[in-house]
């Protein structure tokens, strides 16, 4: 009975971080970009009481074995990268990928970063930055002698010269892939780092090697579906407090033993 305490503590303490993940989700559901997150999780080793397969006679072998399970316990987060919806702005420096790949951001610690939040702004010096003022790389710079600024759906920035009224090209957005985008390593922001287990970054214009095209004047929504964060919410609440029944039914069985002798 000792075990079923230990093994339903375990059962709470992984909804809880199934709340705790939801909960994000939820909290995110109308941010810029932000990709849902999923809690997994394993069972913990089993005390093997009986042998599967152990010898029963001389001839003769137990068909399965005695194996109690002690819990579980969350093995891992998953960022689901499948694409949000795509929302107008009709903001000219608004920018959604669809399809594959994310935006190359200069962080102030000279590292790269991605997101795949596109909702980007012009700085004092007329530089291309996202929200908190980091650069998109590689660097556009979009002098005040210029109108009307397009970016196609291969990347290329170009606008008017106010001057002479002829089109000018302003330089080329770059976005990057990952041959395993769930290994990218979440900072906050809307931004990701690479790591060992997203793999190497393989960058290249928008439309070519399989990458996704650019969408001027639109920004991408969280994928997050409100209705299913609700039922998983749901799920995880009754699953704790059947736990806690658990908890609870155990300490009324050690009880119960406690008083036989009166």
């Amino acid at each position: 009975m000792i075990r079923g305490l230990y093994t339903a503590a375990t059962g709470m303490n992984s909804m809880q971080h199934q709340i705790d993940v939801t909960s994000n989700n939820i909290a995110n559901v109308n941010t810029t970009g932000f990709k849902q997150d999923r809690a997994e999780f394993q069972d913990l080793m089993y005390e093997t009481l009986n042998y599967t397969a152990g010898q029963t006679s001389l001839t003769t072998r137990n068909p399965t074995g005695i194996d109690t399970g002690l819990g579980v316990r969350i093995s891992g987060i998953q960022k689901n990268f499948t694409e949000g919806d795509l929302k107008l702005t009709s903001n000219t420096l608004d920018l959604a990928i669809e399809g594959n790949g994310f935006f190359q951001i200069t962080l102030p610690s000279g590292e790269t970063g991605y997101t795949r939040n596109g909702a980007f702004k012009l700085n004092s010096e007329g530089t291309i930055v996202n929200g908190n003022g980091y650069e998109l790389s590689p660097q556009i710079v979009v002098p005040e002698t210029v109108t009307d600024v397009t970016i196609g759906t291969d990347g290329i920035v170009s606008a008017t010269n106010s001057t002479t009224g002829l089109s000018e090209e302003l330089g080329q957005i770059e976005i990057a892939d990952f041959i395993n985008p769930s290994g990218l390593s979440p900072q906050g922001e809307s931004i990701y780092m690479e790591t060992d287990a997203s793999g190497a970054v393989q960058t290249g214009n928008p439309t070519t090697d399989q990458l996704g095209s650019l969408r001027q004047g639109m920004i991408e929504l969280s994928n997050v579906a409100l209705v299913n964060e609700m039922v998983d919410l749901i799920t995880a609440q009754r699953a704790y407090e059947a736990n806690s029944k658990a908890i609870t039914t155990t300490d009324s069985m050690l009880d119960t033993v406690n008083r036989l002798k009166s």
